[in-house]
């Protein structure tokens, strides 16, 4: 083995892993379990497998608790890698010093028994190691002190940083430290899954949870995409020729955190809050109150980091920071799409500015076989397991104002035509219940753009909602409250758990969104709405089909339009029987 990966399962663990056998070196995993997630993770990433051996170990035990043969396998290991760490808050004081700091220290004892070790590269922190003559051991009153005032994590990552630098300088290893700041997702498709810390502030952001923000307007809490981390941890041997290095890795473009949580406000479509205030004042509040986990506070400050001798590795390895402003936005796309973590098998999409209104969009934007449009009180995720059957690519949006999207002032038939705009192809357009409406208005006025419609569960068709779901004051709660077993059955079509219905309930939750959904049934409801798209249906200047549920059939008249009929299913097949629905889109 070439170089050994401490920590490999971890955010920066895996990263690592990854950009070291891209650059084709040959890489052992050292890992207490989870092989097969970091393989599959490895494989989808495009990783080339046979350059990469797992071994089972321990940081907490001398010598990484290796066998004896996987310690013999390791013996000409050049360059050790250490992101081994617990990164979590609320930690109690020993769980946190035996994983960050003996840990560490084992990782140390252990390189320095390879006879060619050429660099021990140790992941620290950036608010640790600016002391440049670190004292270990940390004096007992001093070292109590540290833990009260900073919190188990940030304080064994303190203690740690100083056991390695003093421990390393005295046996003679060849040891670098990197400090990387608060890492983000990849530059370009916002990836991490890590959604602690910053991520927590950017889910209450998200979620309106966020009326106030602690800090100052010069609070600086920088970032890191997480794939420029591993690119420039990685080159760190060849590009850094002397050990003793302490590289700060953070970008010093990151916007102040008033003006970063802006940002993400206007690009989510959500409102940022106005209020800064002051720490003394949030250390006095209840975390009911604050929404604020007390540790992450000793990381507002306004200070700012040297970051010249990272810069100069960066430009040894022809390395450029990726704009940090479009880093922060893919990784916000990505954090809603993985429900913050909730979510298995996210639709990963983002947000655009359609007709005014900040759009949830996944799939194929300009040149889509389908477009798939949902109904109530769903989202674009209903639309997942549609998508993994079918042959072409698809275009998957939220309706505004519904789902993960924001309001537009146009109508929807508006929106649609907008958001139809940039299509270099004439779509099959497939909707969902209540999205026939600005479908079939869309294709009444566009019969150019559209090849055909696909009218799923047409409401328009169908026995009326129960007269609780047509009165908005009576709906908006209930919406709100669709956590129940019971009541998610009812509403959304499929029992939990499922992905689709989880998704749901979460934007349903958001504020507005349930109240938005209510008007828009009762709107579905009215009669007059109801015999309009009907009429629309009979003239329509493009071929239509008719998907329904068996056990939701239509009751108005289709005229000679084709209709399958889905066995078994109810309001919402393509949740309940996607692959039903998907041999229907096809034969459209």
């Amino acid at each position: 083995m070439d170089a050994v990966v401490i920590g490999a399962t971890g955010l920066l663990g895996r990263w690592l892993v990854l950009e070291l056998l891209n650059r084709n070196r040959a890489v052992a995993a050292i890992v207490r379990g989870r092989e097969t997630e970091l393989r599959d993770w490895l494989r989808v990433h495009g990783a080339d497998p046979t350059l990469l051996t797992v071994v089972r170990g321990e940081i907490t035990e001398p010598g990484l608790g290796l066998t004896a043969a996987d310690d013999e396998t390791l013996g000409d290991v050049r360059d050790v890698f250490n992101a081994a760490a617990v990164y979590r808050f609320g930690l109690d004081r020993e769980t946190a010093r035996k994983a960050n700091v003996d840990g560490a220290l084992h990782v140390l004892d252990w390189a320095a028994t390879r006879p060619r070790l050429r660099r021990l590269i140790h992941v620290s922190g950036y608010r640790v190691g600016l002391d440049p003559a670190p004292t270990y051991p940390i004096p007992a009153a001093e070292l109590d002190a540290l833990y009260r005032a900073r919190g188990a994590y940030d304080a064994s990552k303190t203690e740690a940083d100083a056991a390695v630098r003093v421990t390393a300088a005295r046996r003679g290893v060849p040891l670098t430290v990197v400090n990387p700041s608060t890492v983000i997702g990849h530059s370009g498709t916002g990836e991490a899954g890590q959604y602690i810390g910053l991520a927590e502030l950017v889910q209450n952001l998200w979620a309106g949870r966020l009326p106030a923000l602690a800090g100052t307007p010069r609070t600086f809490v920088p970032v890191v995409p997480v794939d420029y981390f591993a690119r420039l941890t990685a080159a760190i041997p060849e590009h850094d020729p002397e050990p003793g290095g302490l590289h700060w890795i953070l970008d010093e473009a990151t916007p102040d955190l008033p003006e970063l949580v802006r940002l993400l406000a206007e690009h989510l479509g959500v409102r940022a809050p106005r209020r800064l205030v002051p720490l003394p004042i949030v250390r006095r509040l209840p975390r009911a109150v604050s929404r604020v986990e007390p540790e992450t506070l000793t990381f507002l400050t306004e200070d700012r980091y040297d970051t010249g001798s990272a810069d100069k590795v960066a430009a040894a390895a022809g390395l450029t920071r990726p704009p940090v402003r479009a880093a922060l936005r893919h990784w916000a796309d990505r954090l809603v799409a993985d429900r913050f973590g909730a979510a298995e098998s996210p639709l990963p999409g983002g947000f655009h500015e359609v007709a005014g209104a900040r759009t949830y969009l996944a799939g194929e934007r300009t040149a889509p076989r389908y477009v798939l449009l949902h109904g109530l009180p769903l989202d674009g995720e209903a639309w997942a397991g549609v998508i993994g059957e079918l042959a072409a690519p698809a275009l998957v949006a939220d309706l505004p104002g519904l789902g993960r999207s924001g309001v537009a002032a146009a109508t929807e038939a508006e929106w649609l035509a907008e958001l139809l705009a940039p299509l270099r192809t004439r779509p099959v357009i497939a909707a969902h219940s209540a999205a026939a409406a600005p479908a079939l208005r869309f294709a009444a006025a566009h019969p150019d753009r559209v090849d055909r419609l696909v009218l799923i569960s047409p409401y328009f068709l169908q026995r009326p909602a129960p007269r609780f779901l047509r009165v908005p004051a009576l709906a908006t709660p209930l919406l709100r409250r669709s956590s129940s077993e019971r009541l998610a059955t009812a509403l959304l079509g499929a029992p939990s758990p499922h992905p689709a219905i989880e998704s749901a309930r979460t934007q349903l939750r958001r504020p507005g969104v349930a109240r938005r959904t209510a008007r828009r049934l009762a709107l579905a409801h009215r009669p007059a709405e109801r015999a309009s798209l009907r009429n629309l249906l009979a003239a329509a200047p493009v071929p239509v089909r008719l998907i329904v549920g068996e056990l939701d059939p239509l009751v108005g008249d289709t005229g000679d339009v084709l209709v399958s009929t889905v066995a078994g299913a109810g309001h919402h097949p393509l949740i309940t029987h996607p692959d039903a629905v998907a041999a229907g889109l096809g034969l459209a």
